[in-house]
C-alpha cells in the first residue's frame, strides 16, 4: 500500500525546521510531501536546499487549511493520506498502528493518534487529544479536553474508540473516501472542516477511530493563537455552517437555540471586557446568513447522496449544562449511557 504523509504549510518555516526531521526519520514507509499554500517566508527554498527528499506542491494561492488540502491532494496518488500540521513532532511506529486499526475493518474510514501538548508532554492538546465527539447541540469536545480544560495522560484513555470526529491536526484517512465526498469544504477556509468532513463520512456508515498506540505532540495556535477574535469568528461561523449542512431534524429551532446559547456566549466575552470576540461572534452570524442559501443547497445534496447514519459518537445531553451547572471536567465523569453506541 502507499501512504503519503502530507503538510500543509504556510510561514511555517521554523517549524519546518523544528519538526521535519523527525517527520522523515519516522515515516520510512510513507512518501513525505510538503503542500506550500503561496507563502512569503523561505519556507519553499529551505524545503528544496535541506529536505531533498520531501516532495514539494506549491499551491498558487493561500485558500486556508481547507482549500490548501483539496488542491494538493489532487497531486497526490495513495491509498492513504496522512494530513499533518506543520507544528507536531512524531515518535517511532506512529504510522503503523494507525494503518493496522484501518486495515483490520474496511468500514474505518479515518483515525486520529493520541495528540500530546508538545510543551508539557504529561498533557492531551486541545486539537483533537484523545478523539472528538459531539454534544445534542453539536458542540465538539475531546476525550482528554472539555472546552478550555485539558486533563492529564494517565493512560486513562488508552484504548481504541471509535469516535465522532478525529482531528485534522494528524488525521489519517482513505484517499478514495477523501476524493469521493469531496474533500474538506472550502467554505470553511480554516476551523471545523474536519469534523464537517467526519461528519458527511459518517452519512455514509463509515467510522472515525482513536488510535491509543500511537503518539504525537503537538504545539497548537501555531498558525491561529488560541485566544485570537479571527479563531473566536471561524469557530462560531464554520459551527453554524456545519450544522446546517448535515443535521437531519428540523433544521430552524436548531440554529435558533444556538444562536440564542452563541448570545450567552457573547455574554462571558462582556463580562471579561473582551470585545473583539463579541464582534467576533456578530460578524460570523452575518457571514452565516449570507451563506445561508448556498449551505441549504449543500444540505439539500448530502441528504439526497447519504445512506445509513452512523451515530457513534454523538452525547445526548449538553456539554455546557454539565461543565457550568453541574462542575464536570473531565471526560471520564461523562456517563457512558449518554453516548450512542
Amino acid at each position: 500500500m502507499e501512504i503519503a504523509v502530507v503538510i500543509l504549510n504556510y510561514n511555517g518555516e521554523k517549524f519546518l525546521k523544528d519538526f521535519l526531521p523527525s517527520v522523515l526519520l519516522n515515516s520510512k514507509k510513507a512518501s513525505v510531501y510538503v503542500v506550500d499554500n503561496c507563502s512569503t517566508d523561505n519556507s519553499v527554498k529551505l524545503l528544496k536546499s535541506n529536505f531533498p527528499d520531501v516532495k514539494v506542491i506549491v499551491n498558487s494561492q493561500n485558500g486556508g487549511f481547507a482549500k490548501g488540502y483539496n488542491d494538493g491532494l489532487k497531486q497526490i496518488e495513495a491509498d492513504y493520506y496522512v494530513l499533518l500540521n506543520s507544528d507536531i513532532e512524531v515518535t517511532p511506529n506512529w504510522i503503523k498502528p494507525c494503518i493496522d486499526l484501518m486495515e483490520s475493518d474496511k468500514s474505518i474510514a479515518g483515525v486520529q493518534p493520541k495528540i500530546l501538548a508538545y510543551h508539557n508532554k504529561k498533557l492531551f492538546e486541545h486539537a483533537g487529544a484523545a478523539g472528538g465527539f459531539l454534544d445534542k447541540d453539536f458542540y465538539p469536545f475531546c476525550q482528554g479536553r472539555l472546552f478550555d480544560i485539558v486533563e492529564e495522560d494517565k493512560g486513562q484513555y488508552n484504548q481504541n474508540k471509535e469516535v465522532f470526529w478525529a482531528s485534522g491536526a494528524c488525521l489519517f484517512i482513505r484517499s478514495k473516501l477523501y476524493h469521493k465526498i469531496g474533500g474538506l469544504d472550502e467554505d470553511f477556509f480554516a476551523h471545523m472542516e474536519e469534523i464537517d468532513m467526519c461528519w458527511r463520512l459518517k452519512k455514509y456508515n463509515y467510522k472515525l477511530y482513536y488510535c491509543a498506540q500511537s503518539t504525537v505532540y503537538h504545539v497548537g495556535g501555531g498558525t491561529l493563537n488560541y485566544m485570537s477574535p479571527k479563531k473566536t469568528y471561524l469557530n462560531f461561523r464554520n459551527s453554524l455552517y456545519m450544522i446546517t449542512k448535515n443535521y437531519d431534524g428540523f433544521l430552524f429551532f436548531k440554529i435558533l437555540k444556538r444562536l440564542f446559547l452563541d448570545g450567552l456566549a457573547g455574554g462571558l466575552f462582556l463580562i471579561k471586557l473582551q470585545f473583539s470576540h463579541i464582534w467576533a461572534i456578530v460578524k460570523a452570524h452575518f457571514s452565516f446568513y449570507v451563506q445561508l442559501p448556498s449551505l441549504i443547497k449543500k444540505r439539500k445534496a448530502i441528504k439526497q447522496d447519504q445512506t445509513t447514519f452512523n451515530p457513534v459518537g454523538l452525547y445526548n445531553k449538553s456539554i455546557i449544562a454539565h461543565k457550568f451547572l453541574k462542575g464536570i471536567k473531565t471526560f471520564s465523569d461523562l456517563n457512558p449511557k449518554d453516548f450512542n453506541k
